[in-house]
Formats: structure tokens, C-alpha cells, sequence
């Protein structure tokens, strides 16, 4: 253990989900379903402003439920294991996010974090030099609709396999039992659409879903980006926690304390913000707020283009 970790004893400790956590949790999720439900009102009022906003308002909403879904998958929202799947496989539908598959490469993701074996499931290397090109395919990632579609067509002929590690044949099944309701779910909103209901699609799946992908890629970001991922397997440096404020907390669901989270994963994420003030002194990588990150963000991105501007400027060294 690194001196700074056993100094640091309190960040690691695990706890056990309590009636109160368990409480908490299902408010949140009371609340995003509400706001759910208030933006779909208002995507279909009829008056542009009040659609755009409703719009928007669902993909901000389908993001923090895939930030719901995250707390799931680690079973920090209940206080039995049962209705962890369950809840999860049905909040992560408005963004096309398979619980079982998730959850294995993502807790593959915290067993590897550091290592050349680390994968996230939303896939963005954070180790990767940080350019507009690059932010730019991250917020847009073409290939994620794609993927999620030739996941539904292999796990519907029942060939889907998991190709970044081992998977039980239990997991594998649930697998490929959600993608083919994520199929269902995508072939019934297809029939509404055809049976004169498209504008009502689009306005309740299609464009929040397409908004929702850079929100959540703007969200996930900060975690591990500009870390250090590719030297250190120890959460002080790897890793990045933000202060923020109630509304980001409120809004990642916690995942704001991503040191915190990562030092205790089965931790319920409305009591990491108790942790946070020994993460912050001990964590290599701490912000005050999110856009206090973004702007570190964009300095690192000037950089690197003006570091390509030289060397193209340069030319090709001569031998």
C-alpha cells in the first residue's frame, strides 16, 4: 500500500448500503422519472421554445439516468442485490445502455484502471494526447449507435461474446436478453413512427438520444483525463475528484468524488461527499468545479495545437 493510501486509511473503507442510502436513491430516481415526464410535456406542447427546451431537457435527463444505472451496477442503491438488474436494465434503455454489459467492463474497468487492460464502456482513452479532432469524435462517437446495433443482432442470433476478457455464461445470457429488449424497444418506436407517431419519436427518443451521447461524454470526461492512467495504478493518481456544486452533484450523481468512488466503489454515492475533503488532500488530481477542469481542458488542447503547428511548421526531419 502507498504511504499516501495508509495515510489515507478512511477514503478505502467499505460500507454497507443503509434504509436512508436506499431512500435517497429511489428520490433521485422518483425525480428524474418526474422530469421525465415534464419534458416529454413540453417537447409536445406545440410551441417551438417550450419543445427545444423539453428536448433538451430529456437528454440532460437520459444522461443522469445512465449515471443512476452506474450506481446500480455496482449495487450501492439497494439493500438487496435483487433490484439492482432489474431498475438498471430499464433506466438505461432511453440511452441504449445494456446493464450486464456494462457492468462487466466497467467493473473490469475499476480492476484494471492503470493498466494497458483498462476499458471503459463508453469507450474514450484518456490517455490519449487531448485535441479538438479528438474531443470532437469522443462528443459525436459515431460507432456507439453502431456498435449497440450489431450488439442487438448478435445477441438476437445468439452469437454475441464478450471480446474483452471472460464472462460467465449467466452474465452472457442476461447480455444478450437486454439487447434484444433494447431491440424491441428501438423496432417498437420504428411502428409508432410508421403508424404516424414520428414526430412524437423524435421528439421523445430520437433527438434527446442523439443530444444525450455529447452530454455524456462531456460528463464522463473529467474522471480520468489528464491523469495519470498509464504510469500508476493507485487512485490518488490516476483519478480525478471535483468539489462541484450541488447541482453537478446532484446531476452526476456523485460521480463528481471519482477518487472517492474509485478508493470504495460499493460506497452509495450520497455518502462520498463525506470522504471528500481527505480526497482532496491527498489526491494528485482535484478540482473546485467543472469548469475549472474544462478550462484546464482547453489550455491542454491549445497546447498540443500549437505543438503540431510547430513540428508540421518544421517539416519532415532530415536523416
Amino acid at each position: 500500500m502507498d504511504t499516501s493510501r495508509g495515510a489515507s486509511a478512511l477514503l478505502f473503507e467499505r460500507a454497507r448500503v443503509s434504509r436512508k442510502d436506499e431512500f435517497v436513491f429511489v428520490g433521485k430516481l422518483a425525480a428524474a422519472v418526474a422530469l421525465c415526464c415534464l419534458g416529454g410535456w413540453l417537447a409536445l406542447s406545440g410551441w417551438r421554445p417550450a419543445a427545444a427546451g423539453g428536448v433538451i431537457l430529456l437528454a440532460a435527463m437520459y444522461t443522469h439516468l445512465v449515471e443512476l444505472q452506474h450506481q446500480c451496477l455496482h449495487h450501492s442503491a439497494f439493500r438487496s442485490a435483487a433490484p439492482h438488474r432489474p431498475v438498471g436494465v430499464l433506466i438505461g434503455i432511453p440511452l441504449l445502455s445494456a446493464y450486464s454489459h456494462y457492468r462487466v467492463q466497467h467493473l473490469q474497468h475499476h480492476k484494471y484502471l492503470g493498466t494497458a487492460q483498462d476499458s471503459e464502456f463508453f469507450g474514450f482513452d484518456p490517455r490519449a494526447p487531448l485535441t479538438w479532432s479528438a474531443l470532437l469524435r469522443g462528443a459525436g462517437d459515431p460507432g456507439r449507435l453502431v456498435q449497440v446495433a450489431a450488439d442487438v443482432a448478435r445477441s438476437c442470433a445468439g452469437t454475441w461474446t464478450y471480446a474483452r476478457g471472460q464472462i460467465g455464461e449467466r452474465a452472457r445470457r442476461h447480455v444478450m436478453g437486454e439487447y434484444r429488449l433494447l431491440g424491441v424497444a428501438v423496432l417498437a418506436a420504428g411502428a409508432a413512427a410508421g403508424l404516424g407517431h414520428g414526430r412524437a419519436v423524435l421528439l421523445l427518443w430520437g433527438l434527446p438520444l442523439l443530444l444525450s451521447i455529447p452530454i455524456h461524454f462531456f460528463l464522463e470526461l473529467p474522471e480520468h483525463v489528464l491523469c495519470d492512467t498509464g504510469g500508476s495504478t493507485d487512485v490518488l493518481r490516476n483519478t480525478r475528484t471535483i468539489s462541484g456544486s450541488r447541482f453537478s452533484r446532484w446531476f452526476t450523481n456523485g460521480n463528481n468524488f471519482h477518487v472517492e468512488h474509485h478508493a470504495a466503489m460499493v460506497v452509495p454515492v450520497n455518502r462520498l461527499a463525506e470522504r471528500h475533503p481527505l480526497a482532496r488532500r491527498y489526491a494528485a488530481h482535484s478540482e473546485v468545479s467543472y469548469p475549472a477542469f474544462y478550462r484546464k481542458v482547453l489550455r491542454e488542447v491549445r497546447r498540443n495545437g500549437k505543438r503540431r503547428r510547430i513540428v508540421d511548421a518544421a517539416g519532415p526531419s532530415r536523416p
